[in-house]
């Protein structure tokens, strides 16, 4: 009898209630018309305060709507829920996007759906949060998007940009097509992106996939991503010093395709970048496959790259790189253009200068393309203590690009070494260690453009 009681209060109440969740809140209840057409930021921005401001819950965009909107705000406690068939879109007026993506710096970009400072925040469900990335592009090009002439002003809204925020995570969603950069993770601490798709056109530059900036403790798994330059990107710019280093990351399990590199450490590295592990990748038609391009004092130390498979192609130079499967330099910066905004290097200095690169591992790597690894410092010492270790790579002409060039864009001096594909060329660097390299040259690799498995220039 009393179970039977309290069954009956219990649909009392949730009758005069009207069933209602009071930890959802769904941003149709706060005036969101989700026809694809309005502009509903600020009745999202509204259901997001309002979870807050109670304590925290779910964020809801429900199945079979289209929600364009303008720039919004996340905060601490909620967690962003896109049902299955539902759509987050970035309004394509360009003249609503002016909080810069990089604070003073505002040449590279402005924010679109962004986080400071908070903390429990979270994307899940099987929805879509898509950039709209071609509304901000100019004329097609045949393998990119003509850029529209900016000069300290960008006004291209970055996809995610979360700053700061203590335990993230990313699961399950789709994000895609990024204006510029995709996923931005600025300073943040305890992070966790698993199983999402994340497809951006390949055309758009600057469209870096997963960007991580002075981040620690980081997890990426499962994860399929197609991006117009790196799909994987760790870095220190210097707008954000104060966050520190970048250091404890881990990914594994991810397939993915780049037009520049598809795992890069770099180019921009004020910091120290560390303990770092890739494991059980595969990139597939990318312009350069695991790359570390240290171009500023920064340094890059213990990381580990194993069980991948890599397949390289050239494309234009629009895009850095020249196929090469392996990547590891460390070369001084070139004098930034008009877009760098005087943040490419330390304040006061009209000139860079480039940090130590050592300790790095490849394991068990197989590569497919049409160039060899490459190797190379300024100095013998920059560029130290490198281990390739059953690294099998197979070269095959794919396409009507030339070859026969390494790139070392972007650095001081000429940006190219013009030289056959070797199995593995390095270029001025020290404790290189190889053992169980395989090269195999495939019948459509013009054998006049294959110099050998090894080649040493000013190496101790």
């Amino acid at each position: 009898m009393k179970k039977l009681l309290f069954a009956c209060v219990c649909i009392i109440m949730t009758a005069c209630s009207g069933g209602k969740d009071s930890t959802v809140f769904n941003v149709l209840d706060y005036g969101a018309k989700g026809d694809g057409k309005t502009d509903d930021a600020v009745a999202i921005q509204k259901a997001i305060d309002e979870c807050n401001s109670k304590g925290g819950g779910q964020v809801l965009f429900p199945t079979g709507y289209t929600f364009l909107s303008g720039p919004v705000e996340l905060k601490s406690n909620v967690d962003i829920h896109l049902e299955v068939q539902s759509t987050w879109i970035a309004n394509p007026d360009e003249s609503i996007y002016t909080l810069s993506a990089f604070g003073e710096n505002r040449g590279e970009g402005m924010m679109w759906i962004y986080a400071d400072g908070v903390e429990n925040l979270s994307f899940s469900g099987k929805g879509t949060i898509d950039g709209n990335g071609v509304s901000f592009m100019g004329k097609e090009l045949e393998d990119s998007y003509e850029l529209k002439p900016v000069t300290d002003f960008d006004p291209r809204p970055h996809v995610l940009t979360l700053k700061g925020v203590n335990h993230l995570s990313i699961k399950d969603i789709t994000i895609q097509n990024g204006a510029y950069w995709t996923v931005h993770l600025i300073g943040c601490y305890d992070a966790l992106i698993d199983g999402i798709s994340l497809k951006n056109n390949l055309k758009i530059r600057n469209g870096d996939g997963i960007d991580l900036d002075h981040s620690r403790k980081v997890r990426i798994a499962n994860c399929f991503i197609e991006s117009g330059d790196d799909c994987i990107c760790l870095k220190n710019r210097r707008e954000f010093e104060e966050y520190g280093p970048c250091q404890d990351i881990v990914v594994t399990n991810c397939v993915m395709t780049g037009r520049s590199c598809a795992i890069k450490i770099g180019s921009e590295n004020m910091d120290s970048i560390s303990n770092v592990l890739f494991d059980n990748c595969i990139i597939k038609a990318s312009n350069r496959g695991l790359g570390i391009q240290n171009r500023d004092e920064g340094t890059v130390s213990n990381v580990v790259f194993s069980n991948m498979i890599i397949d390289c192609k050239y494309f234009s130079d629009v895009w850095w790189g020249k196929a090469e499967p392996i990547y590891v330099t460390s070369y001084p910066r070139a004098v930034g253009n008009h877009k760098d905004a005087g943040w490419r290097f330390p304040k006061g200095a009209t000139e860079g200068r480039c940090g130590e690169v050592s300790e790095i591992y490849f394991h068990n790597v197989k590569c497919y393309g049409e160039n060899g690894c490459f190797i190379g410092g300024d100095t013998p010492d920059k560029v130290n203590n490198i281990y390739l270790d059953n690294i099998d790579l197979a070269l095959e002409k794919r396409t009507d690009y030339p070859g026969n060039q390494y790139d070392k864009r972007p650095c001081v001096g000429e940006g190219f070494v013009e030289s056959p594909a070797y199995g593995v060329y390095v270029d001025t660097a020290s404790d290189i260690f190889v053992e169980g390299l395989r090269v195999k040259v495939q019948a459509s690799f013009p054998a006049e453009r294959f110099g050998g498995e090894i080649k040493r220039i000013n190496v101790k």
